[in-house]
Formats: C-alpha cells, sequence, structure tokens
C-alpha cells in the first residue's frame, strides 16, 4: 500500500520553478508574486530582459518590479542568487543547494531562513532552520533573504474538508482497530499510547517513535557538525 489516506482533493497544476538560476549576470524583473498549490511559499514570476519567463520562490519582503540578477559577481541583495564564497557572513539565505551546480534543496518553505556562520578550507558554515549546522561547499549557490509566506504556520484549515480539498482523507487511530487490523489494535478498554507495554508501530511494525531511519553509515554524515538535537555528530 503507498497511497494510504491519500485521494481526492481540488485538481492542481504543476509549476515549473527555476532551482538553478543560471541566467548568470542577466538581470531579471519580478513580474507577479503568485500562490502555488504544491508548497507552502509563494512564487514570484520573473521576465528577463531576453523575454524568457522563469519561476522562483519569493523572498520575503520582494515586490513586483524589484530587480534581481544571479551569479558569481551579483551583489548581496534580496533576492539575488550568488555562491556561498560571495555570500557576507551573517546573511540570512534560502534557496541551498547541497552540490555545486545541483540545483536547490534546502530551506525552500515559508519562512525558512539559513544563516552563513563562516568559511573555511573551501567549505561555508551554514546553520540550517532546524538547528543543525552544516558544511557545504563555497561554490554552491543560495538566495539572499528569508523565504516569504512567514504567516503560513498560523494558517488554521478551520474544518475537515479543507484537508479532503488538499488530498487528505480521514486515518482511524491503530489503538482503535482490531488486532487483526493493526500491531496496536485490541486491549480491554482504552489502551492510551500503547497500553504501557507495547510500542506505537505503522501497520506494519515500524516502530513510530524514538527509532532514527537515517542511514549511519551515509556519506554525507562527515558534512554535519551539529545535529538538530544540539549534539555533535559523532563521525567515524
Amino acid at each position: 500500500m503507498t497511497a494510504r489516506g491519500i485521494g481526492g482533493g481540488h485538481k492542481q497544476k504543476l509549476r515549473l520553478v527555476d532551482f538553478k538560476r543560471a541566467k548568470h549576470g542577466m538581470e531579471a524583473t519580478v513580474a507577479a508574486i503568485e500562490y502555488d498549490p504544491g508548497r507552502s511559499a509563494r512564487l514570484a514570476l520573473l521576465e528577463y530582459k531576453d523575454g524568457e519567463k522563469r519561476y522562483i520562490v519569493a523572498p520575503n519582503g520582494i515586490q513586483v518590479g524589484a530587480k534581481i540578477v544571479s551569479g558569481p559577481t551579483a551583489p548581496p541583495e534580496l533576492g539575488n542568487c550568488l555562491p556561498l564564497r560571495s555570500v557576507p557572513v551573517g546573511l540570512p539565505i534560502h534557496n541551498l543547494e547541497i552540490m555545486p551546480g545541483q540545483g536547490a534543496q534546502m530551506v525552500r518553505s515559508a519562512g525558512g531562513a539559513a544563516t552563513l556562520m563562516s568559511r573555511a578550507e573551501g567549505y561555508a558554515l551554514i546553520r540550517l532552520p532546524s538547528g543543525e549546522i552544516r558544511r557545504i561547499n563555497e561554490d554552491c549557490y543560495a538566495t539572499v533573504g528569508q523565504v516569504g509566506h512567514t504567516e503560513h504556520i498560523k494558517v488554521i484549515l478551520g474544518k475537515a474538508g479543507r484537508s479532503r480539498h488538499r488530498g487528505k482523507r480521514p486515518i482511524s487511530r491503530g489503538v482503535a482497530r482490531n488486532p487483526v487490523d493493526h500491531p496496536n489494535g485490541g486491549g480491554a478498554g482504552k489502551s492510551k499510547s500503547g497500553g504501557g507495554w507495547q510500542q506505537l508501530t505503522s501497520p506494519w511494525g515500524l516502530l513510530a517513535k524514538g527509532y532514527r531511519t537515517r542511514n549511519r553509515r551515509k556519506a554525507s554524515n562527515r558534512f554535519i557538525l551539529i545535529r538538530r538535537d544540539g549534539r555533535p555528530m559523532k563521525n567515524k
């Protein structure tokens, strides 16, 4: 089963977002700020001097008519995309690459912002929104500023129908089912939090609380200095 609790919802159209910002040195004008049903952030429609239009994730405070540019010589101003080697220390950034030229993969959701802490030995030290401190190649590109639509976290759906519009269907709790239907089912009366003897799991037995799913031998572990829980990463 791969689509448990997913179904229905309003039809959505996919917006193609430019996460590479590869048109270096060409100035673009913000033509519009638009809604995207596929993400929490808003999109900014850029119109370049050659007539091409592209979407980017809209930074907080960007206005229609603003001028934006990307490339190694771009000034460190709101919405501009430049390599980490050119970003001043302490500046908030988003749309962060993990590998040079791969396109932005981190800090793309509404209200997100990372901080460039320092640079050394060809790497930049970045504090991510989760609190994790990570080394990233200086040649990776990032966009200056914080992701817009910061009020997204305050949105209250208000009714079950709004979840259904998003394609989310209701799911009954495991502890409310019968033992034949779920590992946490059954029991005499209510058995809150597993009834004190069983661990809460998925229907297929995967632990739901306190189980780390990240591969302990993942190659990128060596780039993580401080984990998101505040403890130093133990790299072997």
